[in-house]
């Protein structure tokens, strides 16, 4: 009996040891022939989207070329949402192309597809409500990417070195962009921050070096440190009155920088290293709060500080077919100190429209 009680005891240990060799719960073929792992959550009521094997690791390009993730599954003779990519789902999957994220989606987990270097494009649903840290972080291959309108933040490294993104779309659901979500994104030259967002995390655009320009809305009332750090291209930024802290080292080193916008009459205070290029650039401030600038420290250390009249300025945002309600063809652009443009520039502008009649607007 003890001999029996042994071999039973064995096999079961081998049966459960068997079960752990894969830790998805089961895998499918999508219409393309595709399979796909996933895992049932919220008590087997729903599924996620995950990889084979008992680690992201353990197989090399589970997921290759074009995947289209639906919307249901049907197993075992029930059908099933799909409403969520796990943790490292696609991480590491340097042959994958392409994924279609389904509706049914609402949340897209950590590093879920880090380091995917050949995905150049990613359709993220409507219903994704949050993307994890470092989810598409150095997917170098990913060139634009428009995230649908119910995100509400865009988590730490979300897009980190994703050296090939050129621009990028927030929507004006989101309320924070995390640290480091666009650091090292060298090819970013266009970003707009909506009106939602009121917190810009720690090195969120750090090295953003193809970035030169930037209007930060009025509802930001705090950049963190470092936040664009190493911005070489970056000519122009305006800081609205909204802001009421600016983190250290915020813009050193952004080496182009010439001219800085404050719309705030009275001084924020900041470190020696928020503006390590102020002594080339010059400031301009709301009319009446010249000398508590120039009595403020760091502030005071700008090349020049000059007044502006910021009444009746407009804000519009950059169309398909124009700028706002403006024809380009018909107006002269200026900048802010009075010399002729040759386009128009993100931030603050002066603009001589074909009828005579000035107008100041800020471009976002």
């Amino acid at each position: 009996m003890k001999h029996f009680n042994l071999i039973l005891g064995l096999t079961i240990l081998m049966n459960v040891v068997g079960a752990k060799t894969f830790a998805h719960d089961f895998e499918m073929e999508n219409a393309d022939g595709v399979i796909i792992y996933y895992d049932f959550i919220n008590d087997g009521s729903q599924l996620m989207v995950t990889y084979k094997g008992n680690s992201y690791n353990k197989y090399s390009d589970e997921y290759s070329g074009i995947v289209v993730i639906p919307e249901s599954v049907t197993y075992s003779k029930k059908k099933y949402s799909v409403s969520s990519i796990s943790d490292d789902a696609f991480r590491e999957c340097s042959r994958l192309t392409s994924v279609t994220i389904p509706n049914s989606v609402t949340t897209i987990g950590q590093y879920a597809f880090k380091s995917c270097s050949h995905l150049t494009f990613i359709s993220i649903s409507n219903s994704v409500a949050s993307i994890g840290d470092f989810a598409f972080s150095e997917c170098t291959g990913l060139t634009s990417v428009t995230i649908p309108n119910i995100v509400t933040s865009i988590g730490d490294g979300a897009f980190y070195k994703c050296t090939g993104l050129t621009s990028i779309e927030i929507p004006n659901s989101v309320t924070s962009i995390g640290g480091d979500a666009f650091n090292g994104c060298s090819g970013l030259t266009s970003v707009t921050i909506p009106n939602s967002v009121t917190c810009i995390g720690g090195y969120a655009f750090g090295y953003c070096k193809g970035l030169t320009s930037i209007t930060i809305p009025n509802s930001v009332t705090s950049i963190g440190k470092y936040a664009f750090l190493y911005c070489t291209g970056l000519t122009s930024i305006d800081i609205p009155n909204s802001v009421t802290s600016v983190g250290d080292a915020a813009f050193q080193n952004c080496s182009g920088l010439t001219s800085v916008t404050v719309l705030n009459p009275t001084p924020v205070a900041i470190s020696q290293d928020v503006f390590t290029n102020r002594t080339n650039a010059t400031l301009y401030v709301p009319i009446g709060s010249k000398s508590a600038y120039e009595a403020a420290d760091y502030w005071k250390e700008f090349k020049e500080i000059i007044e502006i009249d910021l009444s009746g300025i407009e804000q519009i945002s950059i169309q398909k077919n124009g700028f706002g309600n403006i024809n380009q063809e018909s107006a002269t652009w200026y900048t802010i100190d009075g010399k002729r443009a040759s386009e128009p520039q993100r931030g603050l502008n002066i603009i001589r429209m074909s009828n005579g009649k000035t107008r100041k607007v800020v471009i976002k």
